[in-house]
């Protein structure tokens, strides 16, 4: 599990491709302190593992899946990445519940100054992930925890203040670049125990199709009992 809070924005070095599965070489220094093989370090909001590593970089292999949902395909041997080490158990929750489990990518459609802050509008390549975005909700851009401003049909805003600007790869983007996007979990988790089992006979019956037991929960349920 990861915060979304950025500790380190690294380089990648080299990118090795094998039809849809790569091989990551990314250069750092703050995230390989004390790293070892097997451990989690999420690469632009991606949760990847490292296979190798050396003081100032570390390796990491990218499967299929990944390749499809994400936007580390796209990336180019000098291009900065955001990174983020695995949250230890007893560390400072500072950002929000981030799995490092990419839904999809967006496209920056505009770049806006705000005062002291940079207003990104995104476009999302797939309108289903809107379930989740919710205005003052949080969202995670290319592995940086930011809260929601604004939602239309297509896609949403996120308001960015300059130190996050500045510590981050989000420093140089532009419109027209794609960006990785994860979702707030626990809209997903609600959702899914919400619509669960919806279809078939055990949902006309009001039962899972697991247990065949009657459920409570439903909309209804959430709104009577003020979590909705």
């Amino acid at each position: 599990m990861f915060t979304g809070l950025i500790e380190e924005v690294g380089v990648l070095r080299k990118t090795v491709k094998q039809g849809e599965a790569l091989v990551l070489t990314v250069g750092a220094s703050v995230v390989t302190e004390g790293v070892a093989l097997g451990d989690s370090i999420s690469v632009n909001g991606v949760c990847l593992t490292v296979v190798a590593f050396g003081p100032h970089h570390f390796e990491a292999d990218v499967m299929p899946e990944t390749y499809r949902k994400s936007n580390l395909h796209r990336l180019k041997p000098g291009q900065p990445v955001n990174l983020e080490r695995a949250m230890a158990a007893g560390g400072r929750f500072g950002g929000h519940i981030v799995q490092g489990h990419v839904d999809g990518t967006g496209v920056i459609a505009s770049r806006s100054k705000d005062a002291n802050a940079v207003v990104f509008g995104i476009q999302l390549t797939d309108n289903e992930m809107l379930r989740y975005v919710i205005p003052k909700g949080s969202v995670t851009i290319d592995g940086i925890s930011l809260t929601v401003v604004d939602t239309d049909a297509s896609g949403f805003a996120v308001s960015v203040i300059p130190h996050t600007l500045s510590e981050t790869a989000l420093l140089d983007k532009k419109p027209g670049e794609t960006v990785n996007i994860e979702c707030d979990v626990i809209g997903k988790y609600v959702d899914h125990l919400l619509h669960y089992g919806r279809s078939g006979a055990a949902s006309r019956q009001g039962s899972s199709p697991s247990t065949g037991k009657s459920s409570r929960l439903s909309a209804a349920f959430l709104s009577e009992n003020g979590f909705l």
